[in-house]
């Protein structure tokens, strides 16, 4: 198959870099070299797992009908529109869970079903811990979220934090996590404050980096154990979803 060609520029230093590779065998040419470092490097930074986490009695919310479909072939479609070709629910064992297993059947995408018994959102995303190599998403089972996750993706390997959280803003806190930002980070979470200084909030989608669970030690809840941690750490960068957000449960 032909290839485009491209002209480009390099610094003088990474040129030379770029010929050292170059050793006859494997990489035998100079372009050969720049396409190779090029893939390994985007591949490194790619994000194409996400994680969907739901208590098994919330099951049946991921079955409940939204824009003419179920929330979890909604949710599937989001994700597979931005490239993600791998999705595991991580859920407990119930009798809806055949339920589930049909309207998954079929996806454009890989979907796996891990069952665990783990108390706490966190612990239950251990399930996935050796599934997964890059940055990965992260989102509440029982949520419909739409907005541009391209824009999320970019926002969390250009900041380089262990975590990147989806925010929006409520007039009404409620029953949401607040966060307070300086910049781009979020530097105090609370998970379900009575009052709050602030109206922004948690928007239940996150990324991160697979060092995180680094992390988990005592660490039953991702909001009420892990947020704050990570913001008094300065690992937890913060962006804005500004689309289309609805709970379901």
């Amino acid at each position: 198959m032909s290839k485009p060609k491209i002209a480009i520029s390099l610094d003088k230093n990474l040129l030379n870099l770029v010929d050292s590779k170059v050793d006859g065998n494997v990489i035998r040419s100079r372009s050969q070299a720049v396409e190779f470092f090029l893939r390994r490097g985007l591949q490194g930074q790619s994000v194409n797992t996400a994680v969907l986490l739901i208590k098994g009695e919330h099951q049946k919310n991921m079955l409940k009908r939204l824009k003419g479909k179920t929330l979890i072939k909604t949710q599937l479609d989001f994700f597979n529109k931005y490239g993600i070709s791998n999705v595991f629910i991580v859920t407990q064992h119930t009798k809806d869970i055949n339920l589930l297993l049909n309207e998954i059947s079929g996806s454009d995408i890989n979907v796996e079903i891990a069952e665990t018994d783990a108390r706490g959102n966190a612990q239950a995303l251990l399930a996935i811990k050796d599934k997964v190599k890059n940055s990965f998403i992260a989102m509440s089972g029982d949520i419909y979220n739409n907005f541009d996750l391209l824009k999320m993706i970019k926002k969390h390997i250009e900041i380089d934090k262990l975590a990147t959280m989806g925010l929006m803003t409520r007039e009404k806190i409620t029953g949401y996590g607040t966060a307070i930002l300086d910049g781009d980070l979020i530097v105090d979470f609370q998970e379900k404050p009575k009052q709050s200084s602030t109206n922004i909030v948690n928007a239940g989608i996150y990324i991160f980096k697979p060092e995180v669970f680094e992390l988990f030690e005592n660490v039953s809840s991702l909001e009420k154990d892990l947020f704050s941690k990570l913001a008094r750490m300065k690992q937890l960068a913060g962006f804005f979803t500004y689309g289309e957000y609805e709970h379901l449960g």
